[in-house]
């Protein structure tokens, strides 16, 4: 008797251009799945994407706006993992239980933390150049 392909591995491309195209498509699924379906992602999506728009027009160096971006999608990233920790752990039981909590809790200090960082990357790149603007 053949036991059946677990799950992941049927899932799997073995591998070329179809792979690639594949993973694209599981990337944008799981973008839409966040966007509908998380409220947190959303509202950071509100903040992240204006201020992407703000990185873009503000006069500073190319390495500062590349940082300014980098910061706001590592937001965005934090927020995709927490979501897939907390949807996990809802799958296997809706049951209360101090781990789930903990795994759930841990995840949104992960995104806090986060959220503290680019707020510092932020005020650090502003402050610099419209505080302490260099003399003429």
């Amino acid at each position: 008797m053949q036991t059946p392909e677990p799950y992941g591995e049927a899932m799997k491309s073995k591998g070329g251009l179809n792979r690639i195209v594949k993973a694209l498509r599981y990337t944008w699924d799981g973008l839409c799945a966040a966007a509908k379906h998380e409220e947190a992602f959303k509202q950071e999506l509100c903040v992240v994407i204006p201020l992407s728009i703000v990185a873009w027009l503000v006069p500073v160096t190319l390495p500062e706006r590349a940082l300014l971006f980098a910061v706001l999608q590592l937001i965005l990233i934090v927020e995709l993992i927490n979501s897939a920790i907390e949807a996990n752990t809802d799958h296997i039981s809706l049951e209360r239980h101090p781990l789930a909590k903990r795994a759930k809790d841990m995840g949104s200090a992960a995104v806090f933390l986060t959220i503290v960082i680019a707020l510092a990357v932020w005020g650090t790149v502003l402050w610099q150049k419209f505080v302490l603007l260099p003399p003429p």
